[in-house]
This record gives structure tokens, C-alpha cells and sequence, in this order.
């Protein structure tokens, strides 16, 4: 769409100002168009989501940790095995630290029981943020209560792409 904006931007503007000038008025919209497409063409299709996530369900435990450890290391993060029992890694960036779960990662619908741990733990460990990954959907009442505490859930599409950093796994058929 902005490509099309930026085409009648240049049409209309070419009688008005020189070709150079019309050039300068369509360029943001030339750029947004082109910041758009590329941002499309990194997302993963839905077929690719749900192929990969069934991928990320058949990994093992230390396959599938050894995985996120290494996306978060990539993200930036110092990441460390986390003390207690509602959190799997202890993530530390630009003084901010993080508790991880992920060990719930093959259920199909979590529920609010693993939430409630994780953020317990992170009280207790006087955490800054909490994330919770997984590889299935949450239920409703899990859901608001991660809203309602702040606990970032990490799911879907951005645990494909947070996965396909570190391990990529071949479309069905290849």
C-alpha cells in the first residue's frame, strides 16, 4: 500500500516540483513499503508455525533448553540455570534480571498453576520480569492472569522465530 501512496505522491508532486523533488516527497513511503515487505517476509507462514512448533514439542528436555538458553543468549542475555522451583533460567541484561519457565513447553493448554509458581519465584528472587514459554496455548484465566501480573508469555509465532535463531528445522517433505 505504501508503495502504491508513494507512486501517486511521485505522479502528483512530478507537476509541481522538479523529478528529483517528486522522488523526495515519495521516499518515506518508498521506505515504509520496503520495511513492510521485508518485515512480511520474515515472518514464518502459519503452516511454518505449526510445523516448527510440533518440532519444538518432539525436542527433549535438554534439547529444547539447550535451544532457549542459546536464543537468549543471542537476544543478548547472560543466561544461568535459576534457583528454585518455578523457573527454569535466570536471564541478567543492562542490569535487569528475568526468570524463564519453559519445562511445561510440550502442553497442548497451560493453566494458571505454572504462572503462579513463576511468579512466586520471581518475588522470592526479587526478579525484575518473569517469561513464560510454550509451545501450546494458555487458557483464558491463565491469560488474564499473566496480564494482570505482567508475565510475558512466549508463544507461537515469536517462539518460532526465537527458536529458528538457533535451530532450524527443514519444512515437512525435505
Amino acid at each position: 500500500m505504501s508503495v502504491v501512496i508513494a507512486g501517486a505522491v511521485f505522479l502528483g508532486t512530478r507537476f509541481v516540483l522538479p523529478d528529483y523533488g517528486a522522488f523526495f516527497a515519495a521516499l518515506p513511503f518508498i521506505i515504509i513499503g520496503v520495511y513492510a515487505s521485508w518485515r512480511q517476509l520474515r515472518t514464518p507462514s502459519p503452516t511454518r508455525v505449526a510445523q516448527t512448533l510440533e518440532r519444538v514439542r518432539a525436542l527433549s528436555w535438554e534439547e529444547f533448553s539447550s535451544v532457549m538458553a542459546e536464543a537468549f543468549r543471542r537476544d543478548g542475555y547472560d543466561v544461568a540455570p535459576a534457583a528454585g522451583g518455578g523457573a527454569d533460567f535466570e536471564l541478567r541484561k543492562d542490569g535487569r534480571v528475568a526468570l524463564a519457565s519453559c519445562k511445561r513447553w510440550k502442553a497442548a493448554q497451560g493453566g494458571i498453576g505454572p504462572l503462579r509458581e513463576l511468579l512466586k519465584t520471581m518475588k522470592k528472587q526479587e526478579a525484575n520480569d518473569a517469561l513464560y514459554v510454550t509451545a501450546g496455548e494458555l487458557s483464558s484465566n491463565a491469560r488474564t492472569y499473566a496480564v494482570d501480573h505482567a508475565i510475558k508469555v512466549v508463544s507461537g509465532v515469536e517462539l518460532v522465530q526465537l527458536v529458528r535463531r538457533v535451530r532450524k528445522f527443514p519444512a515437512k517433505g525435505d
